[in-house]
């Protein structure tokens, strides 16, 4: 039996080692870029959470959430650290449940599964892109430049449109839909997000821990706890990934409210910043020792505070704006940026459409989809990965002939 797979990247390196574990079984795996796993290789800044040991349901969106639950049950996380363990990768987790290579690399995790392609019964092809599919009495064509492959069955593995310098497309959309299958709206998620905010510029690199709600026409739509960082056009960092999913969708006013200091209730704070009018500090460095020197600095001029006097000069008032503005931050935001710069896209083919049992599409019999093509998205912290690797060798092992 030949099955033939568009994408080598994580979710189809998968399909094609979960598929290649049958014998019997020849894999023709179709990269349209010139090497495997280039997004993979660039996510988590290089260093490649590739999954967390907390993933379940809770963590995914979509039409049908519980389609990914229905996969992750069959392919769990400790089947997922098992199967990269026997591949050769060494992994350690944070207390936060993200797992990484030991390495701190990506190339580690992109490396053994390059390494592990290379089986007799697993056929590459790079800088191949397969442009037409068609379903036959047979099997499938599978249509290029350079002619065309015949494979008895079909797993769609393309990835999403997120991403578009590192390969994101719509061509696994475009196929799926070829035979018959329905999508919905592609939106940019796990993205930055850009503000009319002025202090953004000025802060561009500096990093904070806070807690960010987002309020759409007065009325919170989400929130999170972590690490921000601000860019010359807004903001940017793990917590705003968390919330960004569908922020700036359709009309109305969009504001990011940071609490800057989320460990510290709002009187500590202004007993804290009392208690340096002991000293002849300027005002300037009234947050000295408690936020990112460039960050209290703005803060303090956002609390309309003036430089040029001493700390001892403030007014109960005073200290009392500055503690409220690092307590209670209100930056308006403009857009979320697109899909060029999103790790993830939400939305996708219907889900509905295939079974969760196998990721077989009920439409068309031996064809199969996988990863961020389908109608899946999950939050920021190796949840998409794990998503990609439970999807993928679901659908290799089930066209594979297991169940």
């Amino acid at each position: 039996m030949v099955i033939g797979i568009i994408g080598a990247g994580a979710s189809g390196m998968a399909a094609a080692l979960a598929a290649a574990e049958q014998e019997d079984v020849q894999v023709l795996l179709f990269e349209r870029q010139a090497r495997v796993g280039r997004k993979l290789q660039a996510t988590g800044n290089g260093r490649c959470n590739l999954t967390n040991i907390h993933a379940d349901c809770c963590e995914y969106y979509g039409e049908s959430p519980s389609f990914a639950r229905d996969v992750l049950t069959r392919y769990t996380v400790v089947d997922t650290l098992c199967w990269f363990e026997k591949l050769g990768l060494y992994t350690v987790s944070e207390t936060s449940g993200r797992v990484y290579p030991y390495s701190d690399q990506a190339n580690s995790v992109v490396d053994v599964l390059r390494f592990a392609l290379e089986r007799d019964n697993i056929t590459l092809y790079t800088g191949c892109e397969i442009k037409k599919t068609r379903k036959t009495q047979e099997g499938f064509v599978l249509e290029c430049d350079g002619g065309q492959y015949v494979c008895d069955k079909l797993i769609i593995a393309c990835g999403g449109l997120a991403g578009t310098k590192l390969g994101g497309s719509m061509s696994g959309y475009q196929h799926l839909r070829s035979f018959g299958h329905k999508m919905t709206k592609l939106r940019p998620a796990l993205v930055q997000l850009s503000s009319s905010w002025r202090g953004c510029a000025s802060l561009k690199g500096v990093r904070a821990n806070c807690r960010v709600a987002i309020l759409h026409d007065g009325r919170q739509f989400a929130e999170s706890t972590g690490e921000l960082q601000f860019t010359e056009y807004g903001l940017s960092g793990p917590v705003i990934f968390e919330v960004s999913r569908d922020v700036c969708q359709g009309r109305g006013e969009w504001i990011c409210v940071l609490d800057l200091l989320p460990d510290l209730e709002y009187t500590k704070v202004v007993q804290l910043l009392r208690q340096r009018r002991n000293g002849n500090l300027p005002t300037d460095e009234l947050f000295t020792g408690i936020l990112h020197n460039r960050l209290g600095r703005v803060i303090a001029q956002e609390a309309g505070i003036r430089s040029g006097l001493k700390i001892s000069q403030l007014s109960d008032a005073d200290i009392d704006r500055a503690a409220q503005t690092a307590k209670h931050l209100e930056i308006t935001l403009v857009e979320a940026l697109g899909m060029e710069h999103a790790q993830v896209t939400a939305g996708g083919i219907f889900t509905d459409e295939f079974d969760s049992a196998t990721m077989e599409s009920k439409l068309v019999p031996g064809l199969f989809a996988c990863g961020e093509v389908l109608d899946i998205d999950g939050d920021c912290g190796g949840f998409n990965l794990q998503w990609a690797w439970s999807s993928g060798r679901l659908a290799g092992s089930s066209a594979g002939g297991r169940k």
